[in-house]
This record gives C-alpha cells, structure tokens and sequence, in this order.
C-alpha cells in the first residue's frame, strides 16, 4: 500500500460507523461473505446517475479497501445511468488523500488511473454507463450510491443482488468556500464504510 494512502486508512480506522449505517451495509456484507465462503469472483458494481462523484468514490475504496484486508477475487466497477465525465475533484481528493491518479487523455471524458499500491494493476476511472461494455454483464452486485440512480433504475440487468447504499452529494457544494471540505469529508465517509464492510469478512 502506498505510505500516504496507508497513513489515511489508519485515521479512518478512527472513523466510527453509525450502528444505522451498518445495518444499511449489512446485506452487502453477506453477499460479498456468501462470495468467499462458494470461493467464487466478486463483482461489485457502483451506480451513480451520472458516474461522476460517489460511484467513483465507492468503486475506488472499496477496490482499496479489498486489497487492505487480504479479500481475494474482489472486482469493481463504476456505471451511471447516463455517462459525463469523472469530475476533477474527485482525483484531486483521492490524491491528496494517498492515491496515485494519472489522468491519461483530455478528451470530455478523460480516463484516469489510480494507484492505491506500487505492484498493484491501477483503478481505470472514467465516466460510463452502468451497462457499458468495459462492465461485467451479469453475476454482479449493484450498488445505488445516490436516490435518483435507485429510483431510475428499478431493474439493473444481469445483477444478482441490489443494495442501496446511498451517499449525499458532495456537488452541492461545488463553487463555495466549503467545497475541498465535504469532498474530503464525502470520500473519508465512504472509505470508513467500505473499510467496515471488508472488516467484517472472514
């Protein structure tokens, strides 16, 4: 693990989650543990309307957060219901909080990668439908990150199992004084979520 991005796991180990937020976090728990226990892959899904802030986010530290714990065969994705571009604050607050992102095109839609360990194949981020093509098609589970992709999308083709497991958006502060702060506070919110989840796998 890269020694920044450690050095913020541990703070986030000092991160409580709320006993309300874990029975939310409880059922994607199980499916993932019912995963281990058939020693079959793991594909997790992170859906967002527009696969911008949250699903970016979700999909980043919970691949970080697999990879901390030891979780083999873990995969994940990002889609949206529609795709726009990964929103620059988004690298620019997983950087400063440890990661290694390369932005590899500037296109509308740029790709970008990130790094969470140094031998570790990086994260490929941009911004896409949930059923685009770089997405895994079926034996998945989806993961609504926000209330417009869970109330958009009442099927979500191919998955197993649906969990809705939703974030405040971070883009309401977009342009104000407080905006580096809540996505700060966005991202350390999910990390300490995820990292809950996989420290609860046996």
């Amino acid at each position: 693990m890269l020694e920044n991005l450690s050095n913020t796991i541990q703070t986030i180990t000092e991160i409580s989650v709320p006993n309300e937020r874990k029975e939310v976090l409880k059922p994607l728990i199980d499916y993932i543990q019912n995963k281990v226990n058939s020693n079959e892959e793991i594909r997790l899904n992170f859906i967002c309307t527009h696969n911008s802030r949250r699903s970016h986010l979700s999909q980043i530290w919970a691949q970080t957060m697999a990879f901390h714990f030891g979780i083999q065969k873990v995969f994940c994705y990002s889609g949206g219901t529609e795709a726009t571009a990964m929103f620059p604050k988004v690298a620019e607050t997983l950087t400063n909080q440890g990661f290694e992102i390369q932005k590899l095109s500037e296109e509308q839609n740029p790709v970008y990668t990130v790094k969470f360990d140094a031998n570790q194949h990086p994260i490929i981020c941009f911004s896409k439908a949930y059923f685009d093509d770089f997405n895994p098609k079926s034996k998945f589970g989806a993961i609504m990150t926000c209330n417009n992709a869970d109330e958009g999308c009442p099927m979500v083709f191919g998955s197993e199992a649906r969990f809705p497991i939703k974030y405040d958006d971070p883009k309401a502060f977009d342009g104000t004084d407080l905006m580096n702060e809540k996505y700060a506070e966005r991202s350390l919110q999910i990390a300490s979520e995820m990292h809950y989840v996989f420290s609860q796998i046996k």
